[in-house]
């Protein structure tokens, strides 16, 4: 099998327990750093699915790497490769795919509730999971539904939480979390925490408390989704 090419945008914002996932299911795997001036690929076709991480930059700000990795997704999207996105890349793929980016009305930061829509693409992406369930956020743009796309995840602060179209998935919520990968952000989004907190925004002792039983939750759901996401692998 080719290996499935997982793009980094910022050195804290790695693929968490997404790796940990394809490692224990047999998945070859390969890690693009883009945040240290990595080379793209030209070719989609040389991995059997892109997966696209979170970072702190905007899909619209003129950075010399989007158009490249807007490029990949169309092309894997062309081609039926299995692509998916986790935050930022979850915009990625929405511009790529025709959707737009926009500021949310609020930044979301910290455990939020999420809900399972009631709909086909949700049902054969999430089965009998919860309806609703906590995940982990940290953004402050929003993306529209592409052409073909449909929402299977919302929440009150921001309505699209996660997008389904054929393989492709598209998240807006982070499910790839893991204690470290938390404990690093508030670290490091100490200010951004603190100039924004209200509703919507949970402080660093809020997002750490209870961790050994709020992530293996998220990975449950995460399991879902990933097993359903390498099925489109070749």
């Amino acid at each position: 099998m080719k290996p499935v090419a997982i793009f980094r945008h910022a050195l804290t914002e790695g693929p968490g327990y997404f790796a940990t996932f394809l490692s224990h299911q047999g998945i070859p795997w390969m890690l693009v750093k883009i945040d240290q001036g990595q080379p793209l690929p030209q070719q989609a076709g040389d991995y059997s699915g892109l997966v696209f991480m979170g970072g702190p930059m905007s899909v619209n700000d003129d950075l010399r790497w989007i158009p490249q990795v807007l490029d990949l997704i169309r092309q894997a999207v062309e081609r039926e490769i299995p692509v998916l996105g986790h935050c930022l890349g979850g915009q990625l793929m929405a511009k790529a795919l025709g959707g737009e980016v926009r500021k949310n009305p609020v930044k979301e930061i910290g455990w939020g509730e999420v809900n399972v829509e009631d709909n086909p693409a949700a049902r054969e992406w999430l089965g009998d999971s919860p309806k609703l369930f906590l995940s982990f956020h940290w953004h402050g743009e929003t993306f529209t539904l592409p052409h073909g796309a449909e929402r299977i995840l919302s929440g009150p602060w921001c309505e699209n939480q996660a997008f389904a179209m054929g393989r492709h998935l598209g998240l807006q919520c982070h499910v790839e979390m893991t204690p470290e990968l938390i404990k690093s952000w508030c670290e490091t989004g100490a200010r951004e925490i603190e100039a924004n907190l209200g509703p919507s925004v949970q402080t660093a002792q809020a997002m750490q408390a209870d961790l050994e039983n709020r992530v293996p939750r998220l990975h449950r759901i995460a399991d879902k989704l990933y097993s359903r996401w390498v099925k489109g692998l070749a």
